[in-house]
């Protein structure tokens, strides 16, 4: 009889768990993580500022240098990072690492002053934050 129980509390637990999906399918972000803001549920970087993406970029390759990295400061990956999830690592032209979302290469704002500024979403309409659910 103990078993016949098991066996259907083990079956019940299984149709619960298809029945709503799962539970905790939170993506990996690695060393990022998720920002509530005025503009929603954005990528951050470690420290909790808010992570963009630059329209003129190509998919793998940072077209962002000279002044525009000291405005966009690339979001540095350490050498032995490794891709994660949606979060790839790029080659910058001058050897170093970036993180990357969906091989978009990744950016913070030196107008942001603190953890969930959004001050450069839309920025010329070619600078966009990094919505996730």
């Amino acid at each position: 009889m103990k078993l016949l129980k098991t066996g259907l509390v083990s079956g019940l637990v299984v149709l619960l768990s298809l029945s709503i999906g799962p539970l905790a399918a939170a993506e990996d972000y690695g060393p990022l993580t998720v920002q509530q803001t005025e503009a929603g549920k954005v990528l951050a970087d470690p420290e909790g500022m808010t992570v963009y993406t630059f329209d003129k970029d190509e998919p793998g390759k940072s077209n962002c240098t000279g002044q525009c990295a000291e405005a966009w400061p690339p979001v540095t990956a350490e050498e032995d990072a490794e891709p994660t999830g949606a979060l790839t690592i790029i080659t910058r032209d001058d050897g170093s690492k970036q993180w990357a979302y969906e091989d978009q290469p990744l950016y913070t704002f030196v107008q942001d002053q603190e953890p969930g500024d959004v001050e450069g979403d839309g920025f010329k309409d070619i600078w966009h934050v990094v919505e996730v659910e």
